[in-house]
């Protein structure tokens, strides 16, 4: 039975939902926002703020229960190094889910989880307002007219005391605008006279930088067409360089197929020599062999004539004996 668990099971054992629970966890404090279900993120939501709390304090007692829970020394770092500076002064709420549209296999309701203070576009630098009473406000109110009243009064006296001095300075400023006035005359014909001759002055060195712009383009066409010339006279002299080395290398390349020519000759020469006295012991035996083949023939034809000779003999006494039986 289920009486009293109010928490999301997840559909999944307590192993397997804890497991989960925990590499989401160090994957949001690796990459500081992940992408996945609505009731996943919410669950992992309850599961890591405690665990952000506790990386506030630095001590070994919190990172081993804090272990317990993560089991991975990279989180850990990651998690009270960098991550506990930036949440320390954040009493609470350290992360932020947005919705996203459903998945489209099927149609869960997706979000990103995200740690607050890593999101700069959702920051805002604007000053926090101080929140006012409303019984105090008649206070104010009171306080703000009175002091508005006291500065229209100041205003409104200095105001009369420039105008004052305003009418006494203007007879003053009528002579003094009058002597300016010749003098700034004058001053205008001295600064025309000197730009009519800072205006000459441009033009005399305008026609001199002309001028010299001139001999320079003439004399770096003069030295292009040296460098042209000393290009061309270089080109001829590798060309002929070129010639005479393809000379020599037909030269050489002749005499050396008349040495390979010869030495093949040789070679061939060689060979065939050998190739005779290679013959010649192997016609020896030939001539050996027919001789062997002679003699041996002629052996048997004479073997074959005795035998002839002998039956010839066996016959004749076999006549010569019937003949005498023959008689008696």
């Amino acid at each position: 039975m289920r009486h009293g668990k109010k928490f999301n099971h997840l559909s999944r054992k307590a192993p397997h939902r804890k497991a989960m629970l925990a590499n989401m966890a160090c994957s949001l404090i690796e990459h500081k926002r992940i992408k996945t279900t609505v009731a996943k993120a919410k669950a992992l939501r309850v599961y890591i703020e405690p665990l952000l709390t506790k990386s506030k304090e630095d001590t070994t007692h919190s990172r081993r229960t804090v272990f317990s829970y993560l089991k991975q020394k990279q989180a850990i770092t990651e998690l009270f190094g960098d991550v506990a500076a930036k949440i320390a002064d954040r009493p609470g709420g350290y992360t932020r889910i947005l919705k996203l549209s459903n998945r489209l296999g099927d149609n869960a309701e997706m979000c990103f989880i995200e740690l607050v203070d890593y999101n700069e576009d959702y920051q805002t630098d604007k000053p926090k307002r101080k929140k006012t009473r409303r019984r105090g406000a008649s206070k104010t109110t009171e306080t703000q007219t009175a002091e508005t009243a006291a500065v229209e009064q100041t205003t409104e006296a200095i105001l009369e005391e420039n105008i004052e001095e305003v009418e006494v300075t203007d007879d003053v400023k009528v002579d003094e605008t009058t002597t300016e006035t010749a003098e700034v005359a004058e001053d205008e014909k001295g600064v025309s006279q000197e730009e009519e001759v800072v205006e000459q002055t441009k033009e005399e060195t305008a026609e001199e930088e002309q001028a010299e712009a001139v001999e320079e383009t003439t004399a770096t066409q003069e030295d292009v067409q040296e460098v042209h010339e000393e290009k061309k006279e270089v080109e001829a002299v590798e060309d002929k360089v070129e010639e005479a080395e393809i000379k020599e290398e037909e030269d050489t390349t002749e005499e050396n197929v008349e040495e390979v020519s010869d030495e093949k000759i040789q070679e061939v020469k060689d060979d065939e020599k050998a190739e005779e006295v290679q013959q010649a012991p192997q016609a020896e035996l030939t001539e050996e062999k027919e001789v062997k083949e002679e003699k041996h023939e002629e052996t048997v034809e004479n073997e074959v004539e005795e035998e002839e000779t002998k039956a010839e003999d066996v016959q004749e006494t076999e006549d010569n004996s019937d003949e005498q039986k023959k008689d008696e």
